[in-house]
């Protein structure tokens, strides 16, 4: 039996990325530009783990031709146009714009009850994680998680396992011990670059990502119950 699970946000303790694709296009519109992100698009770039780099990476799409010499003034346009994001995000998450997925909840308060330890493993960042987590689970939601790794803690974005890593680190337990809830393919990989077997409850963005590898790809955590994640881990470490 496992002794902690260990979560992502985005995508995976709520369906979020409508809504950080709104607030994109409403900091580009306050920002004076034209450009207005599709969900096509965004479901494209959403293969760019992190929002500043998301942002740099299309940036560079259509401006092929402009150089930024030292990088220093591109990374400050990219931070200002980030903050005006994460405004507009935690403006839209309070209003009631975002809620937990179905059965994300009940396993973490059948996992507390169990004395299992829970911990967030993400590369969004902590004003996003808060803006959400208060607005769910109330003032308190810190005390449900015993570590949580974040893009201020863990720079190396999703496929990279650092997130992973640390947050394995800080719990002090082997991958083995511990079970990941993850919504893409780029979470996929990272977890199981740190030895993490995973469960994928994919969204509308997600999809189409290649889940080879994961323990299980479920369309939610709906009814999931400890003792089935159980038994798909005890049947997936079984030998052949």
């Amino acid at each position: 039996m496992w002794s902690a699970l260990i979560f992502d946000v985005d995508g995976t303790l709520a369906d979020t990325e409508r809504i950080h694709l709104e607030a994109f296009n409403a900091a580009f519109a306050e920002a004076g530009l034209d450009w207005v992100w599709d969900v096509p698009l965004y479901t494209h770039l959403l293969e760019v783990s992190g929002g500043r780099e998301r942002i740099r990476h299309y940036w560079q799409q259509v401006n092929a031709d402009v150089r930024d010499l030292d990088g220093s003034a591109l990374q400050a346009w990219i931070d200002h146009l980030h903050e005006l994001k994460t405004a507009h995000y935690e403006e839209r998450v309070r209003a009631g714009a975002v809620q937990l997925r179905p059965g994300v909840l009940a396993l973490i308060e059948a996992a507390r009850t169990a004395g299992l330890r829970l911990a967030i493993a993400t590369t969004t960042s902590p004003v996003n994680i808060a803006a959400l987590l208060r607005s769910a689970m109330g003032p308190d939601w810190q005390l449900a998680f015993e570590v949580v790794e974040d893009a201020s803690t863990a720079p190396l974005k999703k496929p990279h396992p650092q997130v992973y890593r640390q947050t394995l680190q800080r719990l002090g337990l082997p991958p083995s011990q511990c079970l990941a809830f993850e919504d893409s393919g780029n979470g996929l990989r990272a977890a199981r670059a740190a030895g993490l077997p995973t469960v994928i409850t994919p969204n509308a963005f997600t999809a189409h990502h290649d889940f080879t590898g994961a323990l299980r790809v479920l369309p939610s955590l709906d009814g999931v119950t400890l003792a089935d994640l159980q038994a798909w881990y005890a049947t997936a470490a079984a030998p052949a």
